[in-house]
């Protein structure tokens, strides 16, 4: 129920005293002829209703949230603390750079940091999300060729296990796509891509591990095969979580990469809020990396690159989340950060053992930080599918995996359980899993009425998404009538 539904005409969130200040109204023309749309509710009841609406909300802090590529993993409540702390907090873009020195001291720590876990040669801070990030490492991509005169390489190579932002991403920048299809491993396959390089290609996308969770075994072939051609090699740092500390972009061959801070360092996903998607580059690229670089001269002050890209976001990006993440790098340290990674695979590939006997497994053998479930087989023999499994694990209070998810994996579930998670947890959610198997085999109907122990019940799919509703239509007569009083 909406708070408007909940109000009573007359009602107020407090009772104020008449002003007797004199009011000088504005002019006829300039007054609002229909009377301000507010809840009619009483603070007490306002407090219950947006409380009572957060218990109903689903995050990290609820329960387990596996869902794959994305990483959700949790926030330590230490970098709300240090990004709260007044120094951090209370600055204003526009104050001169001397009063905000130890502010430009943590984004280059911050970049010296990442281009150590990266192997990258410098970082901006200015894309504000991955797909953000995306979008302004191929428009490096995109400049170094055209400051070359090679205005012919317009083609950008994408595997079919990409993120979807990905070919958005460069279609965005100019580039057509060309899509090369996965090996029989699960990685990129090479003859298809020996085929689709030439004169006229600009660069490839990939992400490894990739969203099958797995790591390509001809990565250094891969990236060798894009240069020989004259392209360009970009990493999509969305499953860095796997690797970070233990092997580096730039070792693997690649020139540019995004790192999704929300995803491997541990700050808060944006939701279309703050976020950050900071970019690396090799220097061969850092001459047109967006404004507001960090440099060291008797002091911090920005630079511009030369050739840069320009502005991508206003200011410097999401400041705070970057001290967020600085915080996470600080308490790990380097050990810590290879532990987690460690942590991250060890713990999918516990339940990935644990479920293979009653699931089936898109690929075989082991995996890094998430592995994929093909129900096409549980479908065909019992109707259950993707969608009602996931839907059952609502039933037990947890999150659904990423249904669907690869596209090349029909019936597809993405598990990711990130390393924050305990031995404890995971047995659990195995134990859920295997419950819901049997519950397939035995009496599935139970499974295509789910969620039923749930605030909203199974939903249309269907209609929701061709029949979309994207706001509240506000049919209060009283909002219609001329409020000369007021």
């Amino acid at each position: 129920m909406l708070i408007f539904e909940k109000g009573q005409e007359g009602r107020k969130m407090s009772i104020l005293p008449e002003c007797d200040v004199p009011v000088n109204l504005p002019e006829e023309s300039s007054r609002r002829k229909k009377r301000l749309h507010l809840p009619n509710v009483s603070e007490n009841e306002i407090s219950r209703h947006y409380t009572e609406a957060a218990k109903k909300a689903y995050g990290v802090n609820d329960g387990f949230y596996p869902l794959g590529s994305c990483t959700m993993k949790y926030n330590p409540k230490i970098n709300e603390y240090i990004a709260s702390l007044p120094g951090f907090a209370q600055i204003h873009p526009l104050q001169s750079e001397h009063t905000v020195q130890g502010c430009m001291e943590v984004l280059k720590t911050a970049e010296r940091y990442l281009c150590e876990i990266t192997g990258m040669d410098r970082i901006s801070f200015q894309p504000a999300a991955g797909a953000h990030g995306e979008f302004t490492g191929l428009l490096l991509i995109k400049a170094y060729h055209e400051s070359r005169g090679d205005g012919k390489r317009t083609k950008l190579i994408v595997p079919d296990s990409a993120h979807g932002t990905n070919p958005a991403s460069a279609s965005m920048v100019g580039f057509s796509v060309i899509s090369i299809p996965s090996g029989e491993d699960g990685g990129v396959d090479l003859e298809e891509l020996k085929k689709a390089v030439g004169e006229d290609t600009a660069g490839l996308m990939l992400t490894n591990p990739n969203t099958l969770g797995l790591f390509d075994k001809n990565i250094l072939e891969i990236t060798k095969i894009i240069h020989e051609a004259g392209g360009l090699a970009y990493y999509d740092g969305a499953n860095l979580n796997a690797v970070m500390g233990m092997i580096r972009p730039g070792d693997m061959g690649f020139d540019v990469v995004h790192l999704n801070l929300h995803k491997t360092f541990s700050t808060p996903h944006g939701g279309g809020g703050p976020g950050s998607g900071p970019v690396g580059c090799k220097n061969l690229l850092s001459e047109f990396l967006p404004n507001n670089l960090v440099e060291e001269e008797n002091g911090y002050l920005f630079k511009s690159p030369v050739q840069s890209i320009g502005q991508v976001k206003s200011f410097y990006g999401n400041f705070l989340i970057v001290v967020r993440a600085m915080t996470y790098l600080f308490m790990l340290g380097k050990e810590g950060i290879s532990e987690a990674s460690k942590h991250a695979v060890l713990n999918a590939n516990y339940m990935m053992a644990k479920l293979k006997d009653v699931y089936d497994m898109a690929y075989p053998g082991s995996c890094m930080h998430e592995f994929v479930m093909s129900l096409i087989r549980l479908k065909k023999e019992n109707g259950i599918s993707a969608m009602d499994i996931a839907k059952g694990l609502l039933d037990y209070g947890i999150h659904p995996p990423t249904m669907y998810f690869p596209l090349s994996v029909p019936e597809a579930l993405m598990v990711e359980p990130t390393e924050t998670e305990s031995k404890e947890t995971l047995d659990q959610v195995i134990s859920v899993f295997r419950s819901l198997y049997e519950t397939a085999k035995l009496n599935p109907e139970i499974l295509h009425k789910a969620p039923v122990n749930t605030s909203v019940t199974r939903l249309d799919e269907v209609r929701a998404a061709r029949n979309l509703i994207l706001r509240y239509d506000f049919s209060d007569k009283d909002a219609e009538k001329d409020d000369t009083k007021n």
